[in-house]
């Protein structure tokens, strides 16, 4: 059974940074598209950043470009989204999601396996 595991969000102000980790079982995060995508209430959930093993590179969307980096652990099976200078429209629910496919997506549907979500709320 797939298990994703979000934690590390919390109440930050504008300007701060978190580390978000995403901890997994029943699968290995080295075999996956590993995504992160957000929330905020009233809206859709969106892409926020993916990470490439296979070519190395952090695909993020426009409005995080520059404020993110991604990382792993393969000992812990874990990943983590370190973003930086974070602001109050970056509030949301975060998750991370496995796909299985090759490629990186921005999608919703190409991720098959999803964590519960972590807070984030930034104050002004």
């Amino acid at each position: 059974q797939v298990q994703l595991v979000e934690s590390g969000g919390g109440l930050v102000q504008a300007g701060a940074s978190l580390r978000l980790s995403c901890s997994a079982s029943g699968l290995t995060v080295s075999d996956y598209v590993m995504g992160w995508f957000r929330q905020a209430p009233g809206k859709e959930r969106e892409f926020v950043a993916a990470f490439s093993w296979r070519s190395g590179s952090l695909y993020s969307a426009d409005f995080m470009k520059g404020r993110c980096t991604a990382s792993r652990d393969n000992a812990k099976n874990t990943v983590y989204l370190q973003m930086n200078s974070l602001k109050t429209e970056d509030t949301a629910v975060y998750y991370c999601a496995a796909g299985r496919a090759g490629a990186v997506s921005r999608t919703v549907r190409a991720y098959d396996y999803w964590g519960q979500g972590t807070q984030v709320t930034v104050s002004s």
